[in-house]
């Protein structure tokens, strides 16, 4: 039976638009405040550096790498033309998409219960560390999260209505689409949908619609979700990585901390059960709401093929299961809920709570280094700082793309010209969404460091080890270490060289 998604009274709406604004847009400026202060890191730079590339040649690099978050590139190539680059600039678009998230699950959580239960949920979707981590964040996982949470209250209002839904129907199947080139793992909170409907009805005027519209969808994605198998490679370091651990599954991926992951589920588990114990029991006078279902769906679902299939095929990371939060949020307001009707106060102190929980997690979100520990700000100020023009800079090489301490000066400009002896081709005529560099003995033979009397070499740094990139190279062509400036993740050593020593090219 699909009667208990009950109808809510028609002169409430215009309360319920309200309600659901205004937490939008508190949750908006909840994700925005500070999220300019940590640097930039290496996912962010491939979202930036692709954005700004011309348009044929983003095709070019979207037909070798990133073709799933190739919509994603298009948006923030257009984004960045109007609103510029800054940090701000281009992590904005996240957190606006956390308002609208935020104001989904109000409305959703109108349809499942009550306003006031709806309100509580888009509270706490808001503030959630994974909500306030994506929502400071250039990707586009903030924006998975508000189609995951709109195509579920387009379904659950398809549900309600009795009469003509067909427009309803096609708007979950374009969004729904949209969703999936978004980000290919939302089209799992369709499969979730799916597994709940063929439990719950055998109705065909439900059915049917319900799969077409979601067969279309999957018929217009297909082009993407072919590229991004023919691309799997891309994220074959994850089966390298031991990322399905306790930690990184019951902490990581929703909490952030273990004292509000003990909070968070406890009343996730609670929430589950209040969902499902009604439809397993069957007793008379327990009310069984077919949107709970959908909502226990959505969490486990994509959160169970991540995982589980995490050590056959690599494809699970925390971020991944952003999508899921708002489900998290409606689990959580569903045990306060549950709570309320015994003791009255419940709903609104356990929010509260949650609230009160949130904030040590998101001023830490919020530090110079938040992002994967990225130093890049830093390096740039100091560059700026001590370099001359004329001098050189020499980047660590030995990292893997997305650590270069060359993406600092593409991600923050400095006004003092550098001569860069190891670049061969700049981003925007590659491929792919970074540099192609040489080779330090090649750079030399080719006389790429004559002339030079100062170098600045970028190395990484971790856990108290210092990459020593091109250092022997540079001290063979006569050059002497100076100061050294030490950031968070990286060292800055300035070489130099007398002008006896200088390349064959200067002295002829």
């Amino acid at each position: 039976m699909l009667r208990p998604i009950r109808r809510p009274r028609r002169h409430r709406l215009g309360t319920a638009a309200l309600a659901a604004t205004l937490v939008g847009v508190a949750a908006v400026a909840i994700s925005a405040m500070g999220s300019w202060i940590p640097s930039l890191w290496g996912d962010e730079a491939a979202s930036l550096l692709s954005a700004e590339r011309p348009l044929p040649t983003l095709f070019v690099e979207l037909g070798h790498v990133d073709a799933v978050h190739g919509t994603y590139y298009l948006f923030l190539h257009f984004w960045i033309q109007v609103f510029g680059t800054s940090p701000f600039a281009i992590r904005f678009p996240s957190a606006l998409a956390v308002g609208i998230c935020a104001a989904g699950v109000v409305l959703l959580g109108r349809r499942m219960r009550s306003l006031p239960f709806g309100v509580a949920a888009g509270v706490i979707v808001a503030v959630l560390p994974r909500t306030t981590y994506v929502g400071e964040e250039a990707r586009s996982y903030a924006m998975t999260m508000t189609v995951a949470t709109w195509l579920t209250l387009i379904l659950v209002v398809a549900l309600t209505r009795h009469g003509r839904v067909r427009g309803l129907w096609i708007a979950y199947g374009v969004l729904l689409a949209f969703g999936t080139y978004l980000f290919m793992y939302t089209a799992l909170v369709a499969v979730g949908h799916a597994l709940v409907l063929l439990v719950i009805t055998r109705r065909r005027r439900v059915l049917r619609p319900f799969f077409f519209a979601a067969g279309a969808a999957a018929v217009a994605a297909a082009p993407l979700i072919v590229a991004g198998a023919l691309q799997k490679g891309q994220i074959a370091f994850l089966a390298e990585r031991d990322v399905v651990t306790p930690e990184s599954v019951f902490v990581s991926t929703w909490f952030g901390t273990d004292w509000f992951a003990v909070l968070g589920w406890a009343l996730v588990l609670g929430g589950v059960a209040v969902a499902v114990v009604p439809w397993v029991r069957r007793r008379a006078g327990l009310v069984r709401h077919p949107a709970d279902l959908l909502i226990v769906a959505w969490l486990i679902v994509p959160s169970g093929v991540l995982i589980g299939t995490s050590p056959i095929v690599a494809g699970f990371t925390a971020r991944y299961l952003a999508l899921c939060t708002p489900a998290i949020a409606l689990l959580m307001t569903l045990a306060l809920f549950f709570l309320a009707a015994r003791w009255r106060p419940a709903l609104v102190i356990g929010t509260a709570v949650v609230v009160a929980a949130a904030i040590v997690p998101w001023a830490s979100e919020r530090g110079p280094y938040a992002k994967n520990r990225s130093d890049w700000a830093e390096i740039s100020a100091h560059l700026q700082e001590v370099a001359r023009p004329g001098d050189a800079v020499l980047f660590d090489e030995g990292t893997r793309p997305s650590r270069r301490t060359r993406l600092a000066l593409r991600t923050y400009p400095i006004a003092t010209p550098l001569r860069d002896p190891l670049l061969a081709a700049p981003f925007w005529r590659t491929d792919t969404w970074y540099d192609r560099t040489l080779p330090i003995g090649t750079a030399i033979a080719d006389g790429r460091f004559d002339g030079i009397t100062r170098v600045w070499a970028v190395e990484y740094a971790s856990g108290g080890h210092v990459d020593r990139y091109g250092l022997a190279d540079l001290e063979r062509l006569g050059f002497h270490r100076g100061r050294v400036l030490t950031q968070h993740t990286s060292r800055i050593i300035e070489l130099t060289r007398p002008l006896s020593l200088l390349g064959p090219c200067l002295r002829n």
